[in-house]
């Protein structure tokens, strides 16, 4: 039993119908394939549209697969498929008050510093209008090897059901396009993926979906070192930044909790002399400049993260306070009885969520 290989990433397989059911993720979001068992192609598993699929189920005879779909648009829902038939059907669906119709997700493509073409899912009302206008949200991570296909997160709803544009970027230093992709993105390649998320900013702003004071940029974790990153190099370029249980000393990270079991990602300052260069180049807390006007910044971190430990957001926040040359409000929120994320009861995130859309909503100028 053979499945070919080709440019789609293979993520699982499952025999079922006496058929090889294949999961891929193909331009950085997921499809299904089914293949007979000499590799010969049979067909396409019909989707609602670009999303994630967290896994799929049936029996090696029988004649149906049960697939759990999910998308920006889309709540976790589980579809039917009939081999017999070829439909494809929901099976449980949750209730909510939201119309996805209203809505749509469309993909685009644009190049980074370096001419690399990076794709983007863009989410937001049918009928937009482009007028530069738009308060946006930019989201991306770009490492470890972890994709960003599209995704549902209530939180979303919210943001695009007051008027606002959702954005992710596929970064290098995610697994969207394989491994080679992975590795453009990490140790001494790692100033791509700040390229490819400033260019994703550029890109918004240059096709009029916003402009810079409209622009805010998200990200947590190792995400949450990118948009540190970007908003040191950029300043002018974001109205406001969202960095969430950020890693922003990159010259001692290694050196509490999890740290040790990044050093294959990210290098190492101690050991290395040029790891010690590139990371010295972009570590957030070594190139916080006095006398620059940094964007509205509210940075998150909680006191029992044992995952990126609260040091580097609190160090982070101390240094843009008493650097920063504006009146811009640059704020700490911790957590307290909690930790990286994983875990965290649901009345946590409603009042993290409700005090980030609060921040963005007064930062972005938004209902004035």
């Amino acid at each position: 039993m053979i499945v070919p290989e080709q440019d789609d990433v293979i993520l699982s397989t499952k025999f079922v119908n006496r058929q090889i059911v294949v999961v891929m993720l193909h331009q950085a979001y997921y499809q299904i394939k089914i293949y007979a068992l000499d590799g010969t192609f049979v067909g396409d598993v019909p989707l609602p549209g670009m999303g994630s699929i967290f896994s799929i189920e049936g029996k090696r005879d029988g004649q149906e697969l049960f697939v759990d779909f999910r998308s920006h648009l889309y709540p976790p829902t589980i579809f039917r498929y009939d081999f017999a038939t070829g439909e494809m059907k929901p099976w449980r669906q949750p209730t909510l008050e939201f119309s996805p119709d209203d809505y749509e997700t469309k993909q685009v493509w644009y190049p980074s510093k370096d001419g690399t073409q990076v794709s983007m899912f863009i989410t937001a009302k049918k009928g937009l209008v482009l007028n530069g206008e738009n308060p946006t949200l930019l989201y991306g991570y770009g490492g470890f090897s972890i994709p960003l296909a599209p995704d549902f997160a209530s939180q979303i709803l919210s943001w695009i059901s007051s008027g606002g544009i959702y954005a992710v970027a596929n970064l290098r230093g995610g697994s969207e396009y394989g491994e080679a992709w992975h590795q453009a993105g990490m140790l001494a390649n790692k100033q791509n993926v700040f390229d490819d998320f400033i260019a994703a900013a550029e890109w918004l702003t240059a096709n009029h979906y916003t402009k810079p004071k409209k622009l805010a940029i998200m990200g947590r974790s190792n995400g949450g070192l990118l948009v540190a990153a970007c908003m040191l190099q950029r300043p002018d370029l974001f109205g406001a930044v969202i960095c969430g249980v950020p890693v922003t000393d990159m010259l001692r990270y290694h050196k509490f909790t999890a740290g040790r079991y990044w050093t294959y990602e990210y290098g190492n300052a101690e050991e290395n002399a040029e790891d010690f260069k590139f990371l010295l180049a972009y570590s957030p807390i070594h190139n916080i400049k006095k006398g620059v006007t940094y964007p509205p910044t509210l940075i998150t971190t909680a006191d029992h993260d044992d995952r990126v430990v609260p040091m580097h957001a609190k160090k982070f926040a101390a240094a843009l306070q008493a650097n920063d040359a504006g009146n811009h409000p640059i704020l700490l929120r911790l957590d307290m009885k909690s930790g990286h994320g994983m875990g965290k009861p649901t009345s946590k995130w409603i009042d993290e969520w409700a005090d980030i859309q609060a921040f963005l909503f007064q930062a972005l100028e938004m209902g004035q």
